[in-house]
């Protein structure tokens, strides 16, 4: 348990800032979802949107320290490979 005021202060900074870390990383993944749902459907056209939409939402995470840069980039280069195979 904390006993000085800078460590309260400190457990309720690491609890805000977990929420919004949490807000964030769900948000990602919901992109990312849609993204998915697109492919599984086969529709080029969503999927290209949906791409779209999710790129900045990925790169903004990785931005934040959400998630690595690398894994933002590996994640944006796999999907729109799987989107570019839709035209095929």
């Amino acid at each position: 348990m904390a006993n000085t005021q800078s460590a309260k202060k400190a457990i309720r900074k690491i609890e805000a800032r977990t929420a919004v870390n949490k807000d964030r990383r769900s948000r990602m993944r919901s992109f990312i979802r849609k993204v998915e749902e697109a492919i599984a459907s086969g529709n080029k056209a969503d999927a290209t949107t949906a791409l779209k939409a999710a790129e900045p939402e990925i790169m903004r995470a990785a931005q934040k320290g959400v998630a690595h840069k690398n894994t933002a980039s590996r994640k944006i280069s796999r999907l729109s490979a799987r989107v570019k195979v839709l035209t095929a």
